[in-house]
């Protein structure tokens, strides 16, 4: 059996490499990750491809290609306005010209020396990854794929959920004791995913907020005995931002026992080693980019119950878990 929290690496090890590209993917999978995170979205022709957003302005070199100018365009998006370049307006022949780049260059500096390297991967592209290295490590190495901005997509022709159903099942991924994890921020969704796949489902949620398409529906009130009850008719985990399941000292929070009693597995996000990320007890020095004590936020995790972590840096989390934080 795994140790746990088990360790996620949140869009690869995007720590280390430009986040969702194959390096980053490779890089976690190196690092000992249990699972690996694909963010979805998808292309005008109807492929599933990994990018944190729709809008690919500041993860591609998208806004240096003339040829690519007249693709700018201002969209609204679960609600807001919101202009730049979007996957779903490029075929996937135009999308494999674009080169990933590092998204905050000013806190991982590092991580530029590799822009311009590495093309948008594919979802298929991302299963043969692990599959291969599944072959050559002897250990099964998970997906957690997140499918993004679903209610929208659907308004640009694209039903990203059955989609993303369709090609997991394709590749073998179709039962709960499969290493395959699908989640979303939207309700709508998670409920139809339980009807299209026997996969298990992650409702993630936020601190602040609601889901963007039910505005109605905050995440406090989901996060109630009662939302958690209604919660885990659909899905089997919560994903639950860092704030929402320790206390401002470190101490667990209440809602990872509550989750537990609803039937839930708790995931949280997201474990980062800059300060920026960190708590101000456990930055070390006054350079936001600086490294502080991911290990020690790793042991309050452990500690309250987490059962999975993401992390940017999964390499990091390894060790911590190794050295006795879970």
């Amino acid at each position: 059996m795994a140790a746990t929290p088990l360790v996620i690496a949140h869009r690869g090890a995007s720590g280390e490499r430009p986040e969702h590209t194959l390096a980053a993917y490779d890089r976690a999978i190196d690092a000992g990750a249990d699972f690996i995170e694909p963010d979805l979205v998808v292309t005008r022709d109807g492929v599933l491809v990994a990018r944190h957003e729709n809008e690919i302005g500041g993860t591609t070199d998208v806004a240096e290609r003339a040829e690519f100018a007249d693709r700018r365009t201002t969209k609204v998006i679960d609600g807001a306005a919101l202009t730049g370049w979007f996957v779903e307006d490029f075929t996937l022949a135009e999308l494999r010209t674009l080169r990933a780049r590092e998204r905050i260059p000013q806190l991982r500096p590092a991580n530029v020396r590799f822009d311009g390297l590495y093309q948008v991967p594919t979802l298929a592209e991302i299963i043969a990854l692990v599959r291969a290295r599944e072959a050559e490590t002897g250990r099964t190495i998970g997906l957690v794929p997140e499918i993004k901005h679903p209610t929208f997509l659907l308004t640009q022709g694209h039903d990203i959920a059955a989609l993303a159903a369709a090609e997991l099942a394709a590749a073998g991924y179709v039962d709960a004791e499969d290493a395959a994890l699908i989640q979303c921020f939207e309700v709508g969704p998670i409920a139809r995913l339980d009807g299209l796949t026997g996969l298990r489902l992650v409702q993630l949620v936020s601190a602040e907020g609601a889901p963007a398409d039910r505005p109605d529906l905050p995440y406090a009130a989901m996060l109630t005995a009662g939302g958690l009850t209604e919660m885990a008719r659909h899905a089997d985990v919560l994903g639950g931002e860092l704030s929402l399941l320790l206390q401002p000292d470190g101490t667990p929070a209440p809602l990872v026992a509550a989750a537990h009693a609803a039937g839930l597995a708790v995931h949280g996000w997201t474990l980062r080693r800059e300060n920026q990320f960190l708590p101000p007890a456990l930055r070390r020095g006054d350079d936001p980019a600086a490294p502080g004590d991911l290990a020690a936020r790793w042991a309050m995790l452990a500690k309250a119950g987490v059962d999975a972590v993401f992390t940017d840096n999964p390499a990091d989390a390894v060790q911590a878990r190794a050295a006795g934080g879970g």
